[in-house]
């Protein structure tokens, strides 16, 4: 025991077990009066030992503890836990967390472990006839299981409250949305491209009939107009295809030929685009609304040309380029005599690039006895299709003549020899996809006209 006094890390060991093995020796209170000095701030504690201590040290040990509490914690904090003793045994509870903290030997950690040997002291003297083994060192510590903290209940998604909140649409109005889908597919809405490819010669014919600028009115009405008319093409055109698109690789998904659209459903929607188009047409004045019912015709025959005639690609050039003469009546009340240069430009530039779309599909036409250029042009596709670009180019060289147009539009010129060279490029090998892009790239050869055509009129 005197080894034990003089040894300061032994002495707080066996001041713990001494703890725990006499309950209700003597009051810590009075303990505390007697107190040692103070030990030093930085105690390190260490586990407590496994040997068997002998009852007769137990005032020595419990005075030891004592002191070391008074050395971490004021009279008045040491005084609490020996009030604590009087409560029934069975309302304290041993924390396993805060002695796992006590053992790792920080500065701030001393006060914690002051206080649970004194919260220690409280069980009663049985405890001190149960001898730890060295397996079990603290029984009491190895039976009290810390309790686990319940899970945060997780907070509900908004989105998924909103979901569930949401009623069902009526049965109507699913089964239009589902067929109003299947109408875009059928005006080619979600394709853009022949929409620009028949407005870009509208906008050329305005610009050039108002030499600047055109009206604001007319302007909305042709754009509009052009939306509306392509969509009316697109509709007749699937109608006379109906019953052949399904044997045509590019074409076997449209709605007409799976059945997700009605035969009498899109002639439905093609008299109600046409009655939709002409009501723009009364807006202008009547030479207008009378040229208005050639485009009809043209539209509507379209189709059937395939039937019947190789050159179905040339009646597609005359109905894109009508809105040409429709576009100076409209502006200028009669028909200039240099509009029909215009005009003969987009036929013949509407027949390139329509033959280009024509020989994506020029395998599957023959089989099924579809007529197109690309088929009548057969293996001097490329030169015959290279002779009608060069007789576009030379066309609109003309027009900028007639017109008095300057360098901004025959630059653009520039621009679109340059295109066209790049589509023969496209096609030399004569593939389906680069036949395609070949045709998507005339969208950028109407926009270099009209851009030529509007900034030489800007810088004027």
């Amino acid at each position: 025991m005197n080894d034990n006094n003089h040894n300061e890390d032994t002495q707080t060991s066996n001041t713990q077990a001494k703890a725990v093995a006499s309950a209700g020796s003597s009051s810590p209170a009075k303990a505390a009066r007697k107190a040692t000095p103070k030990a030093p701030a930085q105690t390190k504690v260490q586990p407590i030992p496994t040997e068997e201590i002998p009852k007769a040290d137990a005032p020595k040990v419990q005075k030891a503890s004592v002191a070391q509490a008074k050395t971490t914690t004021p009279a008045k904090s040491a005084a609490k836990p020996a009030a604590k003793a009087k409560t029934p045994a069975n309302k304290t509870k041993i924390s396993t967390s805060a002695e796992a903290k006590a053992t790792k030997t920080a500065p701030a950690a001393t006060k914690p472990v002051a206080a649970n040997t004194a919260k220690a002291a409280v069980k009663p003297a049985k405890s001190t006839t149960a001898k730890p083994t060295a397996a079990t060192p603290t029984k009491q510590a190895t039976n009290v299981q810390p309790s686990p903290a319940p899970a945060p209940a997780p907070a509900p998604k908004k989105s998924a409250a909103k979901i569930r909140r949401r009623k069902p649409l009526p049965p109507a109005i699913s089964s239009l949305r589902l067929k109003w889908s299947h109408y875009v597919k059928l005006m080619r809405l979600d394709k853009p491209i022949g929409i620009l490819l028949l407005l870009w010669p509208t906008l050329w014919a305005l610009w050039l009939a108002a030499k600047g600028m055109p009206r604001g009115d007319l302007l909305v009405i042709f754009v509009l107009g052009v939306v509306v008319m392509r969509s009316a093409g697109c509709v007749i055109n699937d109608f006379a295809d109906r019953k052949i698109d399904g044997q045509v690789k590019r074409t076997q998904e449209r709605p007409l030929a799976t059945g997700a659209v009605s035969s009498r459903e899109a002639i439905g929607l093609f008299i109600c685009l046409c009655i939709l188009a002409f009501g723009l047409v009364l807006m202008t004045d009547w030479l207008t609304i009378k040229l208005s019912i050639g485009g009809l015709l043209l539209a509507f025959s379209y189709p059937f040309m395939k039937r019947h005639t190789h050159l179905p690609q040339v009646v597609l050039g005359a109905a894109f380029a009508w809105g040409i003469p429709m576009a100076y009546a409209a502006q200028k009340g009669s028909l200039d005599k240099d509009m029909w240069l215009i005009y003969l430009a987009v036929v013949l530039w509407t027949v390139v690039y329509d033959t280009f779309y024509a020989m994506v599909d020029r395998d599957d036409d023959m089989k099924i006895g579809v007529k197109s250029t690309a088929i009548l042009f057969g293996d001097q596709d490329r030169f015959i299709t290279g002779t009608l670009q060069a007789m576009t180019l030379y066309t609109l060289m003309l027009v900028g003549q007639h017109a008095q147009l300057g360098k901004v539009y025959y630059l653009s010129l520039v621009v679109v020899a340059a295109l066209f060279a790049y589509q023969q490029w496209l096609i030399r090998f004569r593939e389906r996809n680069a036949c395609f892009k070949a045709f998507l790239n005339n969208n950028w050869v109407g926009a270099a006209v009209f851009a030529g055509i509007a900034g030489d009129l800007l810088t004027r």
